[in-house]
């Protein structure tokens, strides 16, 4: 499995597209705004792209959701259900910091701890994290050893916990129980930022490192 991350929106999210390198299906994950440099992305790449990926309905992972699925006739997978009033939140999310590609969209397929997604011949394992929004999943590939976290957790830090519905022990156990379980090597692509290793942060990270406060 290949990938590139796109940064997108005022925000600079990592919109992160995958592919297979067998058949050059791809999937993206969080495309939260800027439709044309994903779009570019993939058509440069020569790419077929069978499925939008969500993490989290937040407007700078999920804004452009409706652009892109559209643009491309393909389905929607995540986030968990318990996103759906974020989704529904959207239009106000947009009036609020100014998306102007953003729009209210419906997903395909809720996505729930143990689902696997699939596009090509790559399987990505599917991991319910809330904390940072109630329905929050993170995406793994086994193979390559390589997770998309969303908003979860970054190098050196963790996802805000001060939204609607967030909440700090939840997002704590969720990175302590999930996702650190999933070994010491695995690299991730968080929502914002630099990539890490999971190991990385289990050794220094001030929040769910060794000596976390």
């Amino acid at each position: 499995m290949q990938y590139q991350i796109i940064p997108v929106t005022p925000f600079q999210q990592n919109c992160t597209l995958f592919w297979c390198d067998e058949t050059k299906q791809a999937a993206v994950v969080d495309p939260g705004g800027n439709p044309e440099l994903i779009i570019n992305a993939i058509e440069q790449k020569g790419l077929t792209l069978t499925k939008v990926l969500l993490t989290h309905a937040h407007i700078d992972h999920a804004g452009a959701t409706k652009a892109i699925s559209s643009h491309y006739g393909v389905s929607i997978e995540g986030p968990h259900k318990e996103d759906q009033f974020w989704i529904d939140l959207i239009p106000e999310q947009k009036a609020r910091f100014g998306f102007e590609d953003a729009e209210h969209f419906v997903t395909d397929r809720w996505l729930n701890q143990g689902d696997n997604v699939t596009f090509g011949n790559i399987t990505l394992e599917v991991y319910f994290c809330p904390g940072h929004t109630p329905g929050h999943v993170v995406f793994f590939h086994r193979e390559s050893k390589l997770a998309q976290v969303g908003d979860v957790l970054f190098k050196g830090s963790i996802g805000r916990t001060d939204f609607p519905r967030g909440d700090y022990n939840t997002l704590i156990n969720s990175i302590k129980n999930n996702l650190f379980l999933l070994g010491d090597d695995v690299r991730f692509i968080p929502g914002h930022g630099p990539m890490s290793t999971f190991g990385e942060e289990k050794r220094s990270n001030p929040f769910v490192g060794v000596n976390a406060r």
